[in-house]
């Protein structure tokens, strides 16, 4: 049976963590075994934070629908409840952007909710 090398494999395996590793503060940009340890950690990080960015944007969404709803005398809940009433389509991404940005399309839309309200009570 032939003997196996295996420096070609192993340099090109090392060069490819040291790569991903480069910028990191000493010895983890430059010692391949501590290199190693924090390429898989941020590779964790990584995906793990994918998922809690979109619970991020979601809580930010829901907080500036909150404020601007308060604005127009109606809490979050009150105003997603009257809008899931009157089958209004618009996600919570969208109607924070209308908070932001275009106010009164959004003034619009809690008119139409308070309305909605008053008529059903």
């Amino acid at each position: 049976m032939p003997r196996v090398k295996r420096g070609v494999t192993a340099h090109a395996r090392h060069k490819k963590v040291m790569a991903k590793a480069k910028g990191y503060y000493g010895a983890r940009s430059r010692v391949y075994r501590v290199a190693k340890q924090a390429v898989t950690r941020a590779a964790q990080y990584a995906y793990r934070d994918r998922r809690v960015k979109k619970r991020d944007f979601r809580a930010l969404w829901i907080v500036r629908i909150n404020a601007a709803a308060r604005e127009h005398g109606l809490s979050y809940s009150v105003f997603m409840n009257a809008l899931r009433k009157m089958s209004v389509q618009i996600d919570r991404k969208m109607l924070a952007d209308l908070a932001v940005n275009d106010r009164d399309a959004f003034a619009a839309i809690a008119a139409q909710a308070k309305a909605s309200l008053s008529a059903a009570a």
